[in-house]
């Protein structure tokens, strides 16, 4: 296939662009590459999105299929109205977000979606989800008939700079320190593999699916997940259950961000991290099993440094901090 990806040279875009070279398509990146340039085996078109529909007159042509990651409405669009014309398929990496409920376990596609972001208005973290469904809208018009609505997850793996998902088990396998955990062992996490994403982005690409479907991973007890962290990271030390309430007095967050606990979600989000997935799995989503991603995970944060500065979770620093005032006294050894 001859493909083009706005994007090529992060996380997700960069292993779609790895692996459609390794596999022998003809791939093309379009992307500024101001922290990265896209893999070896393609070719950069080294363009700046934020100017407009000029930045893809260097892309105009036929393409077997168009991939795009974007978050901006408006990129997305410019995109859309210079290149959809000549494309045979059109991929938008879009993301679960876009749903208005996250309190329904087992949701699927048909579930309703928030309203897409007014024209005009800045896309901003705190209105992500609208974006997406701004984006996916005026896909579905522009590119009518030939468009994969590819609703993400939570996206693991090698690479993730997000520092969520490798969290855990990079945190167990640091020291051997008291830990502090959310008591939300009941609750659920899921991850979709980065390297599976790209995978399906790719095969459905080629199999010219269209419509709307949650890449999604497999659904996993959180209790399970640090089970397994624990053991893949080692850990000897002992860690402590802490309820919620107190930790939000605290002023540690939820998901993501500095000072957080990644993976706690708030209440009314039990539906956030059980998605279905039963039909991208029907229509060629194979999904690695999970004890892999995180075994793959931790051996990238060894490379990246236990001891780094983290965009999500708890510092040392903070972490011994609550232990102390959770357990007023002499720590336990």
């Amino acid at each position: 296939m001859r493909i083009l990806i706005l994007g090529g040279t992060a996380f997700l875009s960069a292993e779609i662009a790895r692996q459609a070279a390794a596999a022998g398509h003809d791939v093309t990146c379009l992307a500024r590459g101001s922290t990265a340039g896209p893999p070896e085996g393609t070719a950069w078109l080294r363009a700046d999105r934020t100017t407009g529909r000029q930045s893809y007159d260097e892309a105009l042509g036929d393409w077997d299929a168009v991939i795009d990651v974007t978050r901006d409405p408006e990129q997305a669009r410019d995109a859309l109205e210079a290149l959809a014309p000549m494309a045979a398929h059109w991929t938008v990496v879009s993301s679960c977000s876009v749903y208005a409920d996250h309190s329904v376990p087992g949701a699927d596609e048909s579930a309703a979606l928030l309203p897409p972001l007014t024209p005009g208005t800045a896309a901003v973290p705190e209105n992500y989800g609208e974006a997406k469904s701004a984006i996916e809208h005026d896909a579905a018009t522009i590119a009518e008939g030939k468009v994969h609505l590819c609703r993400a997850g939570l996206i693991g793996g090698p690479g993730d700079s997000s520092d969520r998902y490798g969290y855990w088990p990079a945190r167990f396998a640091r020291d051997a320190a008291p830990a502090i955990i959310p008591d939300i062992g009941s609750s659920a996490t899921q991850v979709i593999d980065v390297r599976d994403l790209a995978a399906w982005i790719l095969k459905a690409a080629g199999l010219q699916i269209t419509g709307a479907l949650n890449a999604v991973g497999t659904a996993v007890r959180f209790g399970d997940y640090l089970d397994e962290s624990r053991r893949q990271g080692m850990y000897s030390g002992r860690s402590y259950s802490v309820p919620e309430a107190w930790l939000v007095a605290r002023g540690i967050g939820y998901w993501a961000g500095p000072d957080s606990l990644p993976l706690w979600l708030p209440a009314g989000h039990d539906g956030f991290a059980t998605r279905s997935n039963a039909a991208a799995v029907a229509a060629g989503l194979s999904l690695r099993p999970w004890q892999e991603t995180l075994r793959d995970t931790l051996e990238d944060e060894r490379r990246r440094g236990l001891d780094r500065e983290r965009k999500a979770g708890l510092s040392a620093e903070t972490e011994r901090r609550l232990v102390e005032e959770f357990l007023p006294g002499p720590i336990p050894a």
